[in-house]
């Protein structure tokens, strides 16, 4: 208690206890690392597009877990994986525009593949996932580089 000169601990949110919203998390501050090198002609285009793309991954995540039914919450993690596959489809321009290495590319795609797979099975685990495939599943050519 405060009063007393003791502060209690904050009570946590549900979202926090769910390890999709937790690389959601990781995965934004990698984004908003990777584009912080970003060039300034991107201020306006680029930039601000795969950031919001990015906190709307883990923000309809912890806004769908306090949703009254599993059908819901379902529905908000449908919304996290589409914008999750947007920000995938951005550092392919970012990768392309040479605003981001081969490494840095690779190491965020894994990270987002990682993501992506936690979504998928928590809207399993809540019924909601149709048979579609899940991700893209990535291949290296000849060269060593990734191929969607």
């Amino acid at each position: 208690d405060e009063r007393r000169g003791t502060r209690a601990r904050r009570r946590e949110f549900r979202f926090e206890r769910i390890e999709a919203w937790q690389l959601a998390r990781q995965f934004n501050r990698q984004v908003y690392a990777i584009s912080r090198k970003f060039p300034k002609e991107e201020q306006f285009a680029l930039l601000p597009q795969i950031r919001r793309a990015s906190n709307s991954v883990g923000s309809n995540i912890a806004e769908g877990s306090w949703r009254n039914s599993d059908a819901d919450f379902g529905h908000f993690l449908e919304i996290a994986y589409g914008s999750l596959m947007e920000v995938g489809s951005q550092l392919f321009v970012a990768l392309d525009e040479n605003y981001s290495t081969q490494e840095q590319f690779d190491a965020i795609a894994d990270e987002a593949d990682l993501l992506a797979g936690k979504i998928v099975n928590l809207s399993k685990s809540l019924g909601r996932w149709k048979a579609r495939a899940p991700h893209v599943v990535r291949q290296q050519d000849p060269c060593g580089k990734i191929r969607p």
